[in-house]
């Protein structure tokens, strides 16, 4: 599906930041969107903002939500459904992050990062993959991972593995649904201008016990770079591209090229072709051993280059 006029997007964490950034993107290309986030003031300022750029409460739905809720998603995308109709588009957003020194982590900081980053993501995919294809008309479902799902980084260990995860959850489901018209995207992004660092103003208060107070705070009073930082509306721009395009992965920062690169050349070199190959068993199990998206991806991306000259 490469036409969103007319269609519905549901974008969590989608009152700020990349999520405000993409659903701008799909409502000037035509689709309604509902918006869900958690924090009421946010989506009160998101649509305060959208109705200056000519976008109304006929083509938004503000919905206040906490995506490790799952009662409350599927209220969330019953309503979104009573309002606009079949929902075509599932962008999984919504993050939360808490960076440090692994041994300072406590089971509160793993708990409320997994539950956000990777358990929320699980809500939405059971939630909405079922509707998106129930309808037969086709759609897309992106997932926000990050750059660190590619280049992880020391001090990153909670947020670095919630979004491989997410990145490997959009790598299975691509070649399960693409046959039947939902294209699955992983999207990577480098810096953004977004509100992250403020997450933690969302906390549960179950969760509240972290080993990554201090860290957390000498990370915040580490200067502002926001000037240095893609805005939400290129992101949304280029989002949509990757979408219309059907890439696999949606990247936005070239400057992670040579750690790409390392990555990819580490696990290259680390494939054990000294070792015998039991024909048989490579026979039998051949669906294991290439991700028939991935080969794809690698083509497509060589035929564009090519293009480019």
């Amino acid at each position: 599906m490469k036409d969103f006029a007319g269609k519905t997007a549901f974008v969590t964490g989608g009152a700020s930041g990349i999520g405000l950034g993409i659903a701008k993107a799909l409502l000037g290309d035509g689709a309604n969107v509902a918006i869900a986030d958690i924090r009421q003031d946010h989506l009160d300022a998101a649509m305060a903002e959208l109705a200056g750029e000519g976008f109304g409460a006929d083509r938004v739905l503000p919905i206040q939500l906490d995506i490790t809720d799952r009662a409350a998603f599927k209220a969330a995308a019953d309503a979104t459904e009573a309002k606009f109709g079949s929902i075509h588009v599932l962008v999984n957003n919504a993050g939360v992050a808490v960076v440090g020194p692994t041994e300072l982590a406590t089971h509160a900081d793993w708990d409320w990062v997994m539950g956000v980053n990777l358990g929320g993501t699980i809500n939405g995919i059971v939630e909405m993959t079922p509707r998106i294809l129930s309808h037969g008309e086709g759609g897309h479902i992106l997932c926000t991972a990050s750059m660190s799902a590619l280049v992880p980084v020391g001090g990153t260990a909670i947020y670095s593995s919630t979004k491989a995860a997410v990145t490997s959850i959009m790598e299975c489901m691509r070649p399960e649904l693409e046959g039947r018209g939902v294209i699955c995207h992983a999207f990577c992004p480098g810096a953004v201008q977004s509100n992250i660092a403020d997450a933690g103003a969302t906390r549960p208060g179950d969760l509240a016990d972290t080993g990554y107070a201090e860290a957390d705070k000498r990370r915040q009073q580490g200067g502002n770079f926001m000037h240095l930082f893609q805005t939400k509306e290129e992101v949304g721009a280029r989002v949509l591209q990757g979408m219309k395009d059907e890439e696999l992965y949606i990247l936005t920062h070239a400057e992670f090229l040579d750690g790409v690169r390392e990555r990819g050349d580490a696990t290259t070199l680390a494939v054990q072709d000294h070792l015998p190959v039991n024909e048989e068993y490579k026979a039998t199990f051949a669906m294991l051993f290439s991700n028939p998206a991935i080969r794809a991806e690698v083509e497509r991306q060589r035929a564009l280059k090519a293009g480019r000259g």
